[in-house]
């Protein structure tokens, strides 16, 4: 949890400062959909390899280089004065954050044991989620303070990147170096690979509907004509709903089904998508996003108590198993702002929106069938 909320803290500055960082630049909607999809894009292309990595040089010291490489990212944006700069300091991002993710998800799952899975994956996202509001909240108050100072807030994210390190360093316990065979499915027990396929196209269809949000920060600037401050407050009002419904759903999903709690993600995204279109004042957008939020903070500890219990299987390559089922949902997360990009270019919000809207509904109906398949 403290590595969590110390990580997100620092990239909710970025998260926020950097759309907006690439609007000052002169980048258009498009390119910028390009930009932040970028280190997904890496992520989908390496993170099976480097989640084998991470299982043969053990998961802590993974960690450990891989939030080492990932704080050279701020530091590197305060001295990015070019479109071409800020997307290779993406890819960078991409690479580091391949190598994070699928040690970390290791380390939550073991520490939730088999009975409190998505409780541990809850806890964990609520403390990201939380720390990203603040981090954006706070990103969109002091560049309306600096009058745009994107240094001041890149260089504050690097100070706040390294402190994870130290996290790690110090509470994380070590884990042994393991030997790695074939990829996840392919040389164990029967029906992992069968199990695996569906989830990464399910995946793919949730990382597809959440990350057309991912432009929100120039969405809410050019077509709702909001600051950054009053960007900021929205996303710092989520805090509220994700402290709330994260560890609630982690609770349902463990105890009751993650069938209905992974149902809830998309019809959030249906609902969020309609408020959006219907209301465009600041309450509206407002009320729109937290509906989303509460949709993420339902998906994280369903979604990972899933992979847990497929990487259960795979004892000695739990890292690489799911970085093999997270494959699917970093390609829909790269896809995501690409595909809204390009709809806002050729019909504005009514057409991404809409385009949304049967997206998640699409998703629901697989999630449904994909799930009961699988007796989640």
């Amino acid at each position: 949890m403290a590595e969590g909320f110390l990580s997100r803290l620092s990239f909710g500055l970025v998260s926020l400062g950097l759309p907006l960082y690439a609007l000052h630049l002169g980048m258009g909607v498009t390119a910028i959909g390009v930009l932040v999809s970028l280190n997904v894009i890496v992520q989908l292309a390496t993170k099976p390899f480097l989640g084998r990595l991470a299982d043969r040089i053990g998961h802590r010291r993974a960690l450990a280089l891989a939030i080492a490489l990932r704080s050279l990212v701020p530091l590197l944006l305060v001295l990015a004065t070019a479109p071409w700069q800020l997307y290779a300091i993406r890819v960078g991002y991409g690479l580091a954050q391949a190598l994070r993710d699928p040690p970390l998800n290791a380390v939550i799952a073991d520490s939730g044991g088999t009975r409190r899975v998505a409780a541990a994956f809850a806890w964990y996202h609520t403390a990201k989620n939380v720390a990203a509001a603040l981090g954006r909240a706070a990103a969109g108050v002091l560049l309306a303070l600096t009058g745009g100072g994107y240094g001041t807030i890149f260089l504050l994210a690097f100070g706040l990147s390294t402190l994870p390190l130290v996290v790690v360093l110090a509470w994380v316990p070590a884990t042994p170096a393991t030997p790695t065979g074939p990829a996840p499915g392919t040389g164990s027990g029967p029906g992992t690979l069968g199990r695996t396929l569906p989830l990464t196209g399910l995946g793919f269809m949730f990382g597809l509907t959440a990350g057309m949000l991912n432009l929100f920060p120039v969405i809410a600037t050019t077509y709702y004509h909001l600051g950054p401050a009053q960007i900021g407050l929205i996303l710092l009002g989520a805090t509220v709903v994700v402290l709330v419904a994260g560890p609630l759903f982690g609770w349902v999903a463990d105890h009751v089904s993650r069938s209905l709690v992974l149902l809830v993600r998309a019809a959030a995204n249906v609902a969020s998508s309609l408020v959006f279109l219907a209301f465009r004042s600041l309450g509206g957008v407002a009320t729109a996003r937290l509906i989303d939020d509460a949709g993420k903070a339902a998906f994280r500890p369903a979604w990972g108590s899933v992979m847990a219990e497929v990487a259960r299987r795979e004892p000695t390559r739990r890292a690489q198993a799911m970085a093999v089922i997270e494959v699917g949902e970093d390609a829909g997360d790269a896809a995501g702002p690409l595909l809204a990009g390009w709809l806002l270019a050729l019909g504005g919000l009514p057409l991404m929106f809409g385009v949304r809207c049967a997206l998640a509904v699409l998703t629901e109906l697989w999630a449904w069938r994909t799930t009961r398949r699988l007796g989640h």
